[in-house]
């Protein structure tokens, strides 16, 4: 059952746009979902004093990034704590390093739509009341998707609902109820894929349940299940274990569902959830902790799929079966590749953030170095880096964003320090401006507007 509290009508809400009315960021990583954008004139240089446009304190800290649809970013959020407000549960707690976990922040899971032109809060829902805490992560890790007409939101429990841009809820799916507990040792966090007219959901799971993993679509508009599709693999102990999203690749006229993770990369017919081919190599050695947090992406017809930092593969869609020995097109073994980050990818080059401040630099059609690993602001990094305006952002747990030159060779512009708050998310784009959300604040970053 959804709980609703709409804190303002639709038509209270300020209209100023936060920029051209085809400036969008409708779902993690953007709408390439690759990290990248064709969005110029961002901000090079900021501090807590300089080019915050606005700043908006939020309800608790969590990992899930925002997303952009004109005048409304959308976040999910647990609830604060407070006396009246019960705080959520422990599961698996650890500290991670120099930074302060405050608990899991209140047992309610949000979401939130905030005004993209000042910040102001027009109203939110309530998702769920079973928020936990798992490792660096509590139930608010997925981030949200928008299409500009409704906007999706999965928690980490498995509640996926969909409401209306004014907030009128819609419908709404437990996965757990219906198809049984996850069992991933971390928590979930993976992210909901729009696609055409459904929503695609990737539970890859099996280091504390025996339930099968599987993926899930959904008709975007109803909420009708149109398939599920069990995800099957030699995978043992945490290795069944998957925190990616999902992707799309268009091959040889077929559009393809990509899901890493598991020891494997499969593609799926995104009509149907049959599997049309599959490529081992995630885990060459058969390591027993090979979990898998960074999502792949398609690039210069090719499907990138990183694993724990080594192996890096590149497969050719469109395929069929296994193709595992005929269709990789280059490997990556190299030294501090990605752990928890996301590769990002600028045209021919992919950039690869390891979790400890190195950067590497790839042409993406061959995997040829261009350069790195280079040393940057320490770490650790869950965030994955955004290129964007000629530039490549990597942001730190710390809410450090190190700034570099998008090009052959490495080039450092400017380091931006902010509150120093426990930041897991990615930055989000928007006209002239970044979003980036810490453990207190939700900023857009960038020049002020003249009045």
């Amino acid at each position: 059952m959804i709980h609703a509290m709409v804190v303002c009508a639709a038509w209270f809400w300020s209209m100023s746009p936060l920029g051209p009315a085809d400036v969008s960021w409708p779902n993690w990583r953007g709408p390439n979902r690759d990290g990248s954008s064709l969005v110029d004139n961002l901000p090079l240089n900021w501090s807590n004093d300089a080019n915050i446009r606005w700043r908006v304190e939020l309800p608790a800290w969590a990992g899930s990034s925002p997303v952009l649809w004109r005048d409304r970013v959308f976040l999910t959020s647990p609830s604060a704590r407070g006396d009246d407000e019960p705080e959520g549960e422990i599961g698996r707690n650890f500290r991670r390093r120099a930074v302060s976990i405050e608990g899991p922040g209140g047992a309610r899971i949000l979401l939130m739509c905030i005004a993209a032109s000042n910040g102001k809060l027009l109203w939110q829902q309530e998702l769920d009341r079973r928020n936990k805490l798992f490792g660096k992560h509590n139930m608010a890790s997925p981030s949200p998707v928008t299409d500009g007409s409704r906007v999706w939101a999965l928690t980490g429990t498995g509640v996926l609902s969909c409401f209306e841009m004014a907030g009128r809820p819609v419908w709404s799916f437990d996965l757990q109820e219906k198809y049984g507990e996850f069992g991933l040792y971390w928590g979930y966090a993976s992210s909901p894929l729009l696609f055409e007219d459904r929503i695609f959901v990737q539970v890859l799971h099996g280091a504390t349940t025996k339930n099968p993993s599987y993926v899930v679509a959904f008709d975007k508009g109803s909420g009708k299940v149109l398939w599920r599709q069990d995800r099957k693999t030699g995978a043992r102990q945490e290795c069944t274990d998957a925190y990616t999203t999902p992707t799309i690749v268009r091959a040889d006229g077929r559009n393809e569902l990509i899901v890493s993770g598991a020891d494997f990369i499969t593609a799926h017919d995104p009509a149907t959830g049959n599997e049309l081919w599959r490529c081992g190599g995630l885990n060459p050695e058969g390591a027993g902790n090979y979990r898998i947090c960074g999502s792949p992406v398609a690039a210069g017809g090719l499907v990138i799929a990183t694993s724990r930092e080594k192996p890096v593969l590149a497969v050719k869609p469109g395929g069929q079966s296994d193709v595992t020995d005929s269709r990789v097109a280059w490997r990556y073994t190299g030294r501090k590749g990605p752990d928890v980050p996301s590769a990002a990818l600028s045209g021919e080059r992919l950039y690869m953030l390891h979790d400890d401040g190195f950067i590497t630099c790839l042409e993406a059609r061959s995997g040829s170095v261009l350069w790195g690993p280079e040393r940057i602001e320490g770490g650790p990094y869950s965030a994955s880096p955004l290129v964007a305006a000629g530039r490549v952002y990597c942001t730190n747990e710390n809410g450090v964003t190190t700034v570099l030159a998008d090009g052959p060779q490495f080039k450092s512009l400017a380091i931006n320090r902010l509150d120093g708050g426990y930041t897991l998310s990615s930055l989000a784009v928007g006209d002239r401006c970044l979003l980036l959300r810490t453990a207190k604040y939700l900023y857009c970053i960038g020049e002020p507007r003249s009045r």
